[in-house]
């Protein structure tokens, strides 16, 4: 499957930005999905993830309360709904899709399959 992200820009601290990944191919509804991030000279970290019907979601700490995973299986997407943006989640975000991964090592970027070629968000404060 191919990955295509996009959403990101420059905001304020305090202002919301939803990332979109546009998937290529079929069976998009297979795949799990998860959204990672890397900040300049840090290694890349996961956000958040959701399994293939959408019915299970995992978040990092970090985000947690504050962006929300979503997908829509109909237009092949999936979604980043970022709130509350800090200065501190600036970074590259990539969105990558697996299959058959269990939830807890959705986390781990090593076991994703597929991954788009990254949008630049940027909080300034």
């Amino acid at each position: 499957v191919q990955l295509q992200a996009s959403g990101g820009g420059l905001v304020q601290a305090g202002d919301s930005l939803r990332l979109s990944c546009a998937a290529a191919g079929s069976s998009f509804s297979r795949y799990n999905m998860g959204w990672f991030r890397q900040a300049p000279g840090k290694e890349r970290e996961f956000v958040a993830a959701i399994r293939g019907s959408g019915g299970i979601t995992l978040y990092a700490d970090s985000v947690k309360g504050r962006f929300t995973i979503s997908r829509d299986n109909a237009i092949n997407t999936v979604y980043l709904q970022m709130n509350s943006l800090k200065v501190e989640d600036t970074a590259v975000y990539y969105c990558a899709a697996n299959t058959g991964l269990s939830i807890l090592n959705m986390k781990l970027s090593r076991l994703y399959d597929y991954w788009g070629q990254g949008t630049q968000v940027t909080v300034s404060s």
